[in-house]
């Protein structure tokens, strides 16, 4: 089922989004991993999302501001302007009667928590002070020194790292970013077999994210399709 190209609008503009399957019933908001590791993840996630879509369950791409191919600046946001954004878009399903979940790959998980979800799917969720480590290897891999108080609070303003122009209100609001967990709400953890922390589920599959360029397993798009779409028959029921 082909994808229809769309946008959304939020107190900071106008973004992209794409959207599957039906016009009914309830909708997936996914969350791609926030700076380089989208790339590798995305077509990955359309084809999850289309197979969703196979499976009678609609679901939406919306382009995060400053990710993917949004003209925001991406040295203007912090974690909660991300957030905030979503937030439209669930919104806007909410206003036209429908109900919402959200499905958050690595540190997408970390932009679902200002939406009112009625539950949330969350595969190999990140922290933000895990993802804040991973961007101070980067940030010492392109040979500067120093600690992450270093990265965050030098004489940069914005810090480039891997590309990407992060502000100092951007990687400090990232130290204390967790994914959304809170008794009552509905949420589903899957993680790979090689990650040590609790999970619903475990799978042996090999990292998308680790790959050096963009990759797909289709195989595992249509694993995680049936382990979302039980789930939300679940939640639904």
């Amino acid at each position: 089922m082909a994808p229809h190209i769309d946008h959304y609008d939020w107190s900071g503009g106008r973004e992209a989004l794409l959207r599957f399957g039906p016009d009914t019933g309830p909708v997936v908001v996914a969350a791609l991993p926030l700076f380089e590791e989208a790339n590798r993840t995305r077509t990955f996630t359309v084809g999850l999302l289309r197979a969703l879509a196979d499976r009678g369950i609609a679901g939406l791409l919306p382009d995060v501001p400053g990710q993917g191919e949004s003209l925001t600046p991406l040295a203007d946001l912090t974690i909660l302007r991300m957030a905030e954004a979503l937030e439209a878009v669930t919104g806007a399903c909410h206003e036209a009667g429908r109900r919402t979940y959200a499905l958050g790959i690595r540190s997408g998980t970390l932009l679902d928590y200002c939406a009112l979800h009625s539950g949330r799917w969350h595969f190999a969720p990140q922290r933000g002070d895990d993802l804040l480590r991973e961007l101070h290897r980067i940030w010492r891999a392109a040979g500067h020194h120093g600690d992450r108080d270093a990265m965050i609070y030098g004489d940069a303003d914005p810090v480039e790292i891997a590309g990407n122009l992060l502000s100092t209100d951007l990687l400090s609001s990232l130290s204390a970013a967790t994914p959304f967990d809170r008794p009552g709400s509905p949420r589903r953890v899957v993680r790979l077999a090689s990650d040590p922390a609790p999970a619903d589920r475990k799978i042996d599959v090999a990292p998308l994210w680790r790959r050096s360029e963009p990759g797909d397993d289709i195989t595992l798009a249509q694993i995680l399709a049936d382990d979302i779409a039980e789930w939300i028959a679940t939640c639904e029921a």
